[in-house]
């Protein structure tokens, strides 16, 4: 596996695949990689002649109050791993090669699927995103790009300003990843003391259970209700609790499919977690 900082390093190390039309996949991470991100290179790396996957934690996304400075950075590590699943490029950039040393005056904004969930609550995040992101497919220029769908909202945005803005990539969404116990693979668990570790699995124990009482007949305002008061009762301190259709749009009742949201806070750790609900019609 080779690993470039700069992006001519990349770029050349890219030119004898681009000469071979070869099939080009790309994973971008913020490192400090789990299973979740390694399952993201293993699709890539069955899907793709040649693998890259980037390493950047990005100052854009990250809000005035949240962990950028304390972000986990283990480059080490994570290039041991990457080798282990077989990327062959890994390119691992500085802010100043990413962002220059200049003032930066273009942003990009995705409307309305930005603008609540975790747009809400972690204002200017997903600008920092669709940023990065552009600038990363930019630089890679990959035939297919794979994300995690435990991002839900993340993913969607992305879609999105690769269709608005012609990015010739296809983005590709791959299932979450969970440990045994069914918490949702994050880099941001290794923050979690021992006891919370033990608490956090009940966000997904509670969007299973909703999934099948609606199913059931239950409705949407009572199953969200629920949730809320579950995870508060366990200790949680809420973002929000929220359904939606797959697209995002806004729903009232449990007509067609939709995916069921959670952001919490356990301790100073902010977790989130989905679980789409497949439609079908009450035989009564």
């Amino acid at each position: 596996m080779k690993t470039e900082t700069t992006i001519q390093g990349l770029s050349a190390s890219l030119q004898t695949a681009r000469a071979a039309r070869k099939v080009i996949g790309f994973v971008a991470t913020m490192g400090n990689l789990h299973e979740g991100h390694l399952n993201l290179v293993r699709e890539a790396r069955r899907l793709c002649d040649v693998v890259v996957v980037s390493i950047f934690v990005n100052p854009t996304q990250f809000g005035p109050n949240e962990d950028f400075d304390n972000y986990p950075r283990t480059l080490e590590q994570d290039s041991h791993l990457l080798a282990e699943v077989e990327c062959d490029i890994l390119f691992a950039p500085s802010v100043e090669q990413m962002y220059g040393t200049q003032p930066r005056l273009t942003t990009i904004h995705v409307e309305k699927i930005t603008e609540d969930l975790c747009g809400l609550q972690r204002p200017g995040h997903f600008d920092g995103v669709a940023l990065v992101v552009t600038k990363l497919l930019n630089i890679v220029q990959p035939t297919y790009a794979f994300f995690g769908e435990k991002d839900y909202q993340q993913l969607a945005v992305i879609k999105q300003f690769v269709q608005d803005l012609s990015i010739p990539v296809d983005v590709i969404g791959v299932p979450i990843t969970r440990a045994g116990d069914g918490l949702a693979l994050s880099s941001r668990n290794g923050y979690l003391t021992v006891e919370q570790r033990k608490i956090a699995p009940i966000i997904y124990q509670l969007l299973q259970t909703s999934s099948a009482r609606l199913k059931e007949g239950a409705t949407l305002d009572m199953v969200l209700r629920d949730i809320r008061q579950s995870l508060t009762e366990a200790g949680f301190v809420v973002d929000y609790v929220e359904a939606r259709a797959v697209n995002l749009s806004h729903v009232e009742s449990f007509e067609q499919d939709v995916v069921l949201f959670v952001a919490a806070k356990l301790g100073n750790t902010r977790l989130i977690d989905n679980l789409v609900v497949k439609y079908s019609k009450l035989i009564g």
